[in-house]
């Protein structure tokens, strides 16, 4: 029993980081549709929550970069 803990435990921390840059990616993308839509205010919604939830994430720095240009 504590081997299939144990063993569940690492599955989730391996498969974890994956699913937390495809929900980044797929924030990203929407964005960016929202952009290509003439919607400024919900891609930039959705740059500044792609920056808070997932700061450490490429989606991240790319999102900050955009924010940068919509604001302009």
């Amino acid at each position: 029993m504590r081997m299939l803990v144990l063993a569940l435990a690492l599955l989730m921390v391996t498969l974890l980081p994956s699913c937390v840059g495809k929900k980044a990616q797929e924030l990203f993308e929407t964005a960016q549709f929202e952009e290509k839509q003439n919607n400024q205010e919900h891609a930039r919604q959705l740059y500044e929550e792609i920056a808070v939830k997932f700061p450490d994430s490429e989606y991240a720095k790319k999102a900050k970069e955009r924010l940068a240009e919509i604001k302009k």
